[in-house]
């Protein structure tokens, strides 16, 4: 069956129209549109002709034929949300667009069903070859679905063509060509459509030319380990002691000749929390308690208001916690997610997945990714009043990724009271909040502003951290978690009920995630040379984030802004007009096209700044500042000599 909205859409025009819905009325994926009109129109006198049918007979045969033409307009439109959702219900759409029934769409069906579907839903190009086609010959179902494929394809695709090269060798040369059962078609449409541009086209040639034997500088992801940052002593002799059996660890009688005092102790702490059967067994689902205890008293301290372990959820970093979050809110073919642009792909991947709309807020550049309650205001209207979606959520990334920026108290009472107006839930991604370099900001978590602001005292609020990013960089561990305050407790439960479904997060990431949050005091023995890593890895991230950003605004035709917080710049690059057509005319965004060439030239892996959403007629990318300092400085060197050869190019 189709989603109840449909009914009820069509119940609420049938009625504006005086026709009578039958009580049986309802429409399931295999209706035919004679079985649909005829149940519509049940009620209504007419003659009939046995040799003509489908919807063809019923408008030439109608009454008034106007006021049913608003009831096919309607269901077309709540077939098409519910394919851009969910990717399902091709034929049911295929069959509403063919409204004489003759198993083939006519230009003029095509061109009603298309001037009744947002046309922000559909990519122009895809629709321009169709009506074209249209104009030749009657559109078949095969046809049409294919079409769907290119017109729900908001970006260019992703060209992996390492991998079809593998998929052929792995097959063997002489094996025939066959049409697989899973194929485009047939697989999940939401998937298709999820683009995650952190690991996309740039990164996929990068690992080919790595295997090829070239170097590789890769600079496009947050993964600190990987490009050389050293671990922190502590957290890594804790764990070890966690793993060990006891009496090759905490309880060998040499134990004390190789690790401190504080860290044997410590670790006896954390293996009496997690019981006998040590790390290799599944624990709580919500994680274990000593732990979410731990971050709670951390929240409390940072914060100065009671935080709950009950409300803390251990996460497989923070990403795993921002798809539980999403996978509870998003319910509907309509519902939506506010999130800034610039962005971080995981948000708007999840969103796609999910089958839910993206509603984009922009940060202002020129004023350092400023964010203005104008700006979310307008843009709240417009998906409600305009699209008719239900915004659902919002997000925020403090300090921003991919923008840098740190928000002020200020700006975060904005969001806050936005959210709280409009009964929006907060998403506070908040997993950089130990990586600001600018001397005169400061990290003020979402919850101490909604605890503190007038007005925000119902705002619905999940934060977000992770021991991936700030100063400990283990990524491979994913460990994280997530902070829920003011949430329902039914929607609560269900949010465990979903942990349970992936039995618990790693028990390593709960061991660092707990350890994030309770470091070692200044009496402990690990103390000095706890510091002193902590401090030399902040320090070394300073020096890198100011010399990108100025070496980046040394070069002609780069503009970018200061680095405050996070690991990540985002310049703005200008290109020549010939760059712009040499990218269209291979299906590629125009950084796409210019980051290819610095990966080829340079052996340097960016982003393009498309995959993280910008501004209309805006080129760009986005690059960590994470290698080491001699190797980061060659880069900006490399990345001036890319640039004046690439305008040099296409002048």
């Amino acid at each position: 069956m189709l989603p109840s909205a449909i009914r009820r859409h069509s119940s609420k025009l049938a009625h504006q129209a005086s026709i009578t819905l039958p009580r049986s009325f309802s429409l399931s994926a295999s209706c035919s549109p004679d079985v649909l009109f005829k149940s519509v129109i049940a009620t209504r006198s007419f003659s009939t002709n046995p040799k003509k049918g489908g919807s063809e007979f019923i408008f030439s045969r109608l009454v008034d034929e106007s006021k049913v033409t608003p009831l096919i307009a309607k269901l077309q439109q709540e077939c098409w949300d519910g394919y851009v959702a969910t990717g399902r219900g091709c034929h049911t759409l295929f069959q509403l667009v063919d409204t004489n029934s003759s198993g083939s769409i006519t230009f003029a069906e095509l061109r009603f069903f298309l001037e009744n579907v947002r046309e922000s839903d559909i990519n122009p190009e895809a629709k321009k070859q169709l009506l074209s086609a249209a104009h030749d010959h009657m559109i078949t179902f095969p046809e049409f679905q294919a079409w769907l494929i290119r017109a729900t394809k908001v970006d260019p695709g992703l060209k992996n063509t390492f991998a079809a090269e593998h998929y052929h060798a792995s097959i063997g040369s002489s094996h025939a060509e066959t049409e697989h059962s899973w194929n485009k078609h047939t697989m999940s449409q939401n998937l298709r459509r999820m683009q995650y541009a952190v690991r996309g086209e740039v990164v996929i040639r990068a690992d080919a030319m790595a295997a090829e034997g070239r170097k590789i500088i890769y600079t496009n992801i947050g993964n600190p380990h990987a490009v050389g940052q050293k671990p922190i002593t502590y957290y890594r002799q804790v764990l070890s002691l966690c793993d060990l059996p006891p009496e090759c660890g905490v309880d060998n009688p040499t134990v004390a000749s190789g690790f401190p005092a504080d860290v044997v102790e410590r670790a006896r702490e954390l293996r009496a929390a997690i019981g006998d059967a040590g790390t290799g067994a599944y624990t709580n689902s919500q994680g274990i308690g000593k732990f979410r205890n731990d971050v709670a008293q951390f929240i409390s301290a940072r914060d100065g208001h009671i935080s709950l372990p009950s409300n803390i959820f251990l996460t497989n970093g923070a990403s795993s916690a921002i798809e539980f979050v999403l996978t509870g809110l998003i319910g509907g073919n309509r519902d939506a997610i506010m999130i800034p642009i610039p962005q971080y792909p995981i948000y708007s991947a999840i969103i796609s997945r999910l089958g839910a709309r993206q509603v984009g807020y922009y940060l202002d550049e020129d004023k350092g990714w400023a964010i203005t309650e104008r700006e979310l205001e307008q843009r709240r209207t417009a998906a409600v009043e305009r699209d008719g979606l239900d915004i659902r959520a919002l997000t925020l990334i403090n300090p921003g990724n991919p923008t840098g920026q740190v928000l002020s108290r200020e700006d975060l009472e904005v969001i806050c009271k936005f959210c709280a107006k409009h009964d929006i839930v907060l998403l506070a991604d908040e997993v950089y909040q130990r990586n600001i370099y600018d001397p005169t900001k400061e990290f003020i978590s979402a919850k101490k502003v909604a605890m503190e602001t007038p007005g925000c005292e119902n705002l619905q609020l999940v934060s977000f951290h992770s021991t991936s990013k700030g100063l400990i960089g283990e990524c491979g561990r994913r460990g994280g978690y997530m902070e829920l305050h003011n949430i329902d407790p039914y929607v609560q439960t269900q949010l465990y009920k979903l942990a349970s479904s992936g039995l618990c997060s790693g028990v390593a990431g709960q061991v660092m995630t707990s350890l994030m949050v309770t470091p070692p005091a200044p009496t402990d023995e690990s103390y000095d040379l706890f510091q002193k890593e902590e401090s030399d890895i902040f320090e070394s991230l300073k020096r890198r984030a100011n010399s990108l950003v100025k070496g980046l605004n040394d070069i002609d035709g780069m503009t970018c802004t200061p680095a405050e917080g996070a690991m990540y710049a985002f310049p703005k690059v200008e290109l020549p007009a010939k760059a712009f057509d040499e990218a269209s005319a291979h299906d590629q965004t125009p950084d796409t096209l210019y980051a290819l060439t610095l990966l080829e030239e340079t052996g340097i892996c960016v982003v393009p700044a498309s995959g993280f959403g910008q501004k209309e007629g805006r080129v760009g990318f986005r690059t960590t500042f994470l290698p080491p300092e001699d190797e980061l400085n060659s880069a900006i060197v490399e990345f001036k000599r890319h640039h004046e050869m690439f305008c040099e190019k296409y002048a």
